[in-house]
């Protein structure tokens, strides 16, 4: 063997053991504290949203109420007006004659009809007792 070959022949010692690095707490806590603003921070951003979203909901539900209110009361004017165009007594009396086959009452027709009072109790010594 020669000089060059017998350098190759020589089997070197190589370590690939892991390196092991100290925790660097410091570090570790500005992490956190990181990772803790940005989670406060998104979490602050969500709720925003989400009242103002549901701000802008009530905001149309309301419209949708105003609209549905009037719908309402306009139905409402309209029954109030047939309820009173039923009750006129003109046309009660017509359809009470008409339909019902009444006939109003004469002069002599109708009878008074007194109320009875009933008498006072008498005293108490004059109520016989047992």
């Amino acid at each position: 063997m020669s000089g060059e070959s017998f350098e190759w022949a020589i089997k070197k010692d190589v370590r690939n053991n892991p390196i092991v690095r100290e925790v660097d707490l410091e570090r570790h806590r500005n992490m956190w504290r990181s990772a803790g603003f940005s989670v406060f921070f998104v979490v602050v951003l969500l709720f925003t949203v989400w009242r103002q979203l549901e701000v802008q909901q009530y905001g149309y539900d309301m419209g949708n109420t105003q609209q549905d209110l009037e719908k309402e009361q306009i139905i409402n004017r309209q029954l109030r007006l047939e309820i009173a165009m039923l009750e006129a007594p003109q046309r009660v009396a017509k359809q009470a004659i008409e339909r019902l086959h009444m006939v109003e009452p004469r002069p002599g027709d109708s009878t008074v009809i007194e109320r009875v009072i009933a008498p006072a109790t008498p005293p108490r010594s004059v109520v016989a007792q047992r």
